[in-house]
Order: structure tokens, then C-alpha cells, then sequence
């Protein structure tokens, strides 16, 4: 998919192959090889647990995000992030925003949902822009926001 800015798309198998075999902090490597290992279990739902690529339209690769699956109420999770040069700007506003958009449109989904750490600021504005609410729910990694299908602008 395209925004104004970005292109965003899940990664085939070999890609993803090849971003984990280039990771340098372990965490990043065992979450990247659990996502491989989702897609290869459920290949007939390849999107909800691959890698997707975030870059500008330059081609220029500037963070990723995913899904953590579909679970048995309609809901994924999402996760994101991007790279420290390119905080700041507003991509990731402008990836979650598409992302959850095009989520929301799929026969599957009905609810997309995020963990944040409550310190984390940037990452609940980027949330609360895209349209989330906080809800009254804490995970492992802190208050969950949601969005549900029918909110969508």
C-alpha cells in the first residue's frame, strides 16, 4: 500500500529471512524469527503475521510493523516502530493510520488493538492520532488502546 509519503508492504519469506539474519539486537531477532514462524504455521494468513516494511517512496527503509495474528474475537495486535533518524516526522502516524485502516476493511477484523508503555509518550500520540482510544485493559507491556471497526474516518 501508499500513503502521501510511504510505501508499506508485508515481507515474502526470503525477505523476512533476510532482515532477521541482519539483526544485531537478539530481541529483535527472536521477535522477527517468531513472525516467520506465524507465517510459515498460517500461510493462508501470511499478512497478520509478517514483517511489514515501512519505507519513503525513495525506497529508503525507515522502521517496519505487524500484526500479532488474529485472535478468536476478531482482533490483531499491532506493533511498530521506526528508525531513530526518522522519528519525529509523522510517518509513523501516517503508516499505523493506513495500516489500521486497510485492517479494518478486511472480512476478518473487527477490533486492532496496541500495547504502550505509559511512559512511552510518542509512541500513544502516534495512537491516539491514528484514532485509538484507551481502554480500561493493561497488558504485559501497558495500557491498551483499540480501535474498532466502524470508527474508521
Amino acid at each position: 500500500m501508499e500513503t502521501n509519503r510511504l510505501k508499506i508492504y508485508s515481507a515474502s519469506q526470503e525477505q523476512m529471512e533476510a532482515f532477521i539474519a541482519a539483526q544485531t539486537v537478539d530481541v529483535l531477532k527472536a521477535a522477527y524469527t517468531e513472525m516467520l514462524d506465524g507465517c510459515l504455521a498460517h500461510p493462508d494468513q501470511w499478512e497478520w503475521y509478517a514483517i511489514w516494511m515501512i519505507e519513503l517512496k525513495d525506497g529508503t527503509h525507515i522502521g517496519e510493523l505487524c500484526f500479532k495474528g488474529i485472535d478468536e474475537s476478531s482482533s490483531t495486535e499491532i506493533g511498530y516502530g521506526i528508525s531513530d533518524d526518522y522519528q519525529g516526522c509523522g510517518y509513523a502516524t501516517e503508516a499505523v493510520t493506513a495500516i489500521t485502516e486497510w485492517a479494518l476493511k478486511q472480512d476478518k477484523i473487527y477490533c486492532v488493538i496496541a500495547e504502550v508503555d505509559k511512559n512511552n509518550i510518542a509512541s500513544i500520540r502516534v495512537l491516539e492520532k491514528s484514532g485509538f482510544e484507551l481502554t480500561d485493559k493493561v497488558g504485559e507491556e501497558g495500557p491498551i488502546y483499540k480501535k474498532e471497526y466502524g470508527l474508521i474516518d
